[in-house]
């Protein structure tokens, strides 16, 4: 018989000590002179097995009832004693496999989650101490020389605490960021939505990172001509987006390249703007974490790249609060495209 229903649990019990009294009742009758006739044994084994279902059906369900309720309760995190009765059906513990299924695999799916958080916490600490840790030491190392004898030499003095400003602003620019980002996390900010010029907006860009790209040889431009543009957006927080890509750019790219922006309306509602270069690129394997924080493509080039690590993840939370799209398409050795879009005014 198949135990898996309470009914038949109890139904199986009930004949097994039916069984037992007709057994009982057949020897005391062949053992004694009493005069129990077959009928007598007959009744007497059924109202055993009627009266020990009924009872057998109403203890099982009872203890299951309450077990389930135990059940239920971790399942849906409430007090036991202020849930209501669990109704019992032959349903029951097909619901409740159902569920507890179900239960396992949103506990196992959060233990993922959060064992993915606490390596990347740990893995941002380790990045964070170690982004602060360079300019610290390097300030640590100015001002030591000066209080051993450098402040006595005046172009020891200036050279070296014009050094130690520039950790300092290493260190300002990395808090910034971060405030930026912790910002944007947890929409402490309001977006300040203004109608401007975009085309104009990217000659701005161009303007304020021409000394860096010259320094690397690297050529700015547009790939084609472009009339005045207006966009709807926030424009201090797209200009940090546009110098943000740019100087990734230009960081990554080689002597003589170049980075060019293109502009093209689509569904003559938005833009799609994509910043390109010639540069290194990167391998596939790079670009589902290429918008986490203090992520490095190239660990060997760290210190020569500079910069806090954070601009691409301050691009991505960005446009993800203007509700814009953003994609990346990288070669290694042929360079890197980097496209979002945004809204037309």
């Amino acid at each position: 018989m198949n135990l898996s229903k309470p009914i038949y649990i109890a139904l199986a019990g009930s004949l097994l000590l039916g069984l037992l009294v007709t057994i009982i009742l057949v020897l005391i009758k062949n053992l004694s002179a009493t005069g129990l006739s077959g009928s007598i044994i007959l009744l007497v084994s059924l109202t055993t097995v009627v009266l020990s279902l009924l009872i057998f059906t109403f203890l099982v369900r009872r203890y299951l009832s309450e077990k389930i309720k135990v059940i239920y309760g971790i399942i849906t995190n409430e007090q036991v004693s202020e849930m209501p009765e669990v109704n019992f059906t032959n349903d029951t513990l097909a619901k409740l496999t159902e569920d507890s299924t179900e239960y396992a695999a949103v506990q196992q799916k959060q233990i993922s989650e959060l064992k993915k958080q606490a390596a990347f916490r740990k893995e941002f600490l380790g990045n964070l101490a170690h982004e602060l840790k360079t300019p610290v030491f390097s300030i640590q190392g100015y001002v030591l020389t000066l209080l051993e004898g450098g402040l006595e030499d005046e172009r020891v003095n200036r050279d070296f605490l014009e050094r130690a400003l520039s950790g300092v602003d290493r260190i300002s620019n990395l808090l910034e960021d971060l405030d930026d980002i912790a910002k944007l996390e947890t929409d402490r900010f309001k977006l300040n939505l203004v109608k401007f010029n975009f085309v104009q907006l990217v000659k701005d860009v161009f303007q304020e990172l021409e000394t860096k790209a010259n320094h690397r040889n690297i050529k700015l431009k547009f790939d084609k001509h472009y009339e005045p543009t207006f966009i709807l957006a926030d424009a201090n927080r797209i200009t940090q987006v546009l110098v943000n890509l740019v100087s990734n750019s230009i960081s990554y790219g080689i002597d003589g390249g170049e980075t060019s922006v293109s502009i093209n309306v689509y569904d003559k509602k938005k833009i799609l703007v994509e910043v390109s270069d010639n540069g290194v690129g990167m391998a596939k394997e790079h670009i589902p974490r290429l918008f986490e924080r203090f992520y490095r493509v190239d660990k060997s080039r760290e210190r020569n790249i500079g910069g806090s690590g954070l601009g691409l993840a301050i691009v991505k939370h960005v446009l993800e609060v203007h509700k814009q799209t953003l994609t990346v398409r990288s070669t290694e050795g042929i360079g890197s495209t980097f496209s979002f879009t945004l809204d037309l005014a």
